[in-house]
């Protein structure tokens, strides 16, 4: 299978830069895999008719990761490197000295090592000092290049790490958003129902399908008796990598933390016994929700879904089974990604191409800060 099948254009102009006023007010592609009407399969409705579009004995996961400001600006040692300083406006420049750091994940066995994206990536070196703030308020040397130029960098130990992030880290818009990141995307570049600040959820990309829900529309869905449950996958460097081989097959994912409380477990086991729909809101909750399936497959008789912790890389294209997830809330996906095959292989890959042809020639928003398919 090529990844070029993966394919599809997009007039810039498609590509949603702000948040809407109203998260609740994006335009959702309901796909039906099975024709609602002779000959039709999508209709056009809008997120807040998303509560009706659930059965009332669906049970509804969502990702509650919360997404911290991953993106540290700074400056590095070295012959040419100067401190940042209003005073001095060449240490602006990324050639004189500045830097652009993207925590994307953490080091399991080593807390205070991250592996990074960093621009400019030829000019930082191994051994080289970093510093953030100004003043400097986290200090790091760089460890280790990777095999796509992303580096391990180890910081200073600090007791308020995370702390100093929130303080002088910056919202880790998406490439293809076209601007700098804004106050408000604080707020709305994360979900209503992210985990409290102080947890250890760390994503550096919003799991983008659930920014579409709020207060009032989650309570619409619990008054219908429609349960939620919730998992966690702190979406890490997989998000921002293309996919650099020609055929599917041989792409590999990186690996991303996850977790599926007690409580969690039990909801997905109880309502596969009683042959009711598991609604995976994001593709983040279907990786982590087929991963843990697949755990329990290789455990003589263990339940669908065992409670626990660990690191999933599950990559998921057509011709995937799924064990556990019947139907999906997903935004719309960069060409060639491994988001848009892993619902292709959930709709099937004709009927999602044609689908997402449909939005764009229908004005639909795209990508983070855009509208919304269900598929069912």
């Amino acid at each position: 299978m090529l990844v070029s099948d993966f394919q599809y254009d997009l007039p810039p102009e498609s590509i949603a830069q702000e948040p809407l006023p109203d998260r609740s007010a994006s335009r959702l592609l309901h796909l039906h895999r099975q024709p609602w009407r002779e000959g039709q399969n999508c209709e056009d409705r809008s997120f807040r008719e998303f509560p009706n579009l659930l059965r009332p004995d669906d049970l509804l996961v969502v990702n509650n990761t919360r997404v911290f400001p991953a993106r540290l600006y700074g400056h590095r040692s070295g012959q040419r490197a100067q401190p940042l300083s209003p005073h001095n406006p060449a240490a602006r420049d990324f050639l004189h000295g500045r830097i652009e750091v993207l925590l994307t994940r953490q080091i399991a066995d080593h807390p205070n090592e991250w592996e990074c994206l960093v621009r400019p990536g030829r000019k930082i070196g191994i051994g080289e000092k970093l510093y953030f703030g100004d003043p400097p308020a986290l200090e790091a040397e760089v460890t280790r290049r990777g095999s796509f130029g992303e580096r391990h960098i180890r910081f200073a130990s600090v007791p308020d790490f995370f702390a100093r992030v929130e303080r002088i880290g910056h919202v880790p818009l998406p490439p293809y958003i076209d601007r700098d990141d804004a106050a408000a995307d604080h707020d709305r570049y994360q979900t209503v129902y992210a985990q409290a600040l102080g947890s250890m959820a760390r994503s550096v990309a919003a799991p983008t399908a659930g920014l579409h829900f709020t207060p009032e529309i989650l309570q619409q869905i619990r008054g219908r008796g429609i349960e939620i449950a919730e998992i966690t996958l702190h979406v890490g460097l997989g998000t921002f990598q293309p996919v650099r081989v020609e055929k599917v097959e041989d792409h590999k994912l990186h690996r991303e933390w996850f977790e599926i409380p007690a409580e969690t477990a039990q909801a997905i086991n109880r309502a596969k016994a009683e042959a009711r729909r598991v609604v995976a809101v994001g593709t983040t909750t279907v990786r982590t929700l087929e991963y843990a399936a697949g755990l329990s497959d290789k455990r003589a008789g263990g339940d669908c879904v065992q409670a626990g912790h660990g690191e999933a890389d599950l990559f998921i294209y057509p011709g995937y089974r799924f064990r556990l997830v019947d139907a999906l809330l997903t935004n719309f996906h960069l060409p060639q990604s491994t988001l848009l095959m892993l619902v292709c292989a959930l709709g099937g890959k004709e009927l999602i191409m044609a689908a997402y042809q449909h939005a764009v020639e229908s004005g639909y928003r795209f990508y983070s800060y855009g509208d919304c398919m269900f598929v069912e």
